[in-house]
């Protein structure tokens, strides 16, 4: 292959990873292992609009104010379950949702802000061990 062969072949590598850059989310890009934590963490004057918007959101399949007796649908055990890692599941699996479970992909319906302001509410229930 000549030079222009490589240099074309190189343009069109580097179009193409540019062009799958653009399309991914910032939201899913993360440093390998960093730790994700809930931006309005501690804000107690957003738990009561974070039970209302889960209630609205939420509650048909995980419970009035997160009561859920299912386990798996429980999310006053994300703490139990996942420890310091209860942040990035929450976000992983709203952004991603887990259809093959009936969970609903959120991140096109909701703005992130909204997503956070429900954890915020969901942190205060968690179960204590």
């Amino acid at each position: 292959m000549g030079r222009r062969g490589v240099a074309f072949l190189s343009g069109a590598l580097v179009a193409a990873a540019m062009l799958a850059l653009s399309s991914m989310d910032a939201r899913t890009v993360e440093p390998a292992g960093a730790a994700l934590s809930n931006p309005l963490e501690g804000r107690s004057d957003l738990v009561d609009e974070g039970r209302g918007l889960f209630n609205q959101y939420c509650s048909h399949c995980h419970g009035p104010n997160a009561i859920q007796g299912e386990r798996p649908r429980d999310l006053r055990r994300l703490k139990l379950r996942y420890g310091r890692e209860a942040p990035k599941v929450y976000s992983e699996t709203v952004n991603r949702g887990r259809l093959d479970k009936g969970m609903p992909v959120w991140r096109d319906v909701l703005t992130e802000d909204v997503l956070w302001r429900i954890f915020t509410y969901l942190q205060t229930v968690q179960t204590e061990p």
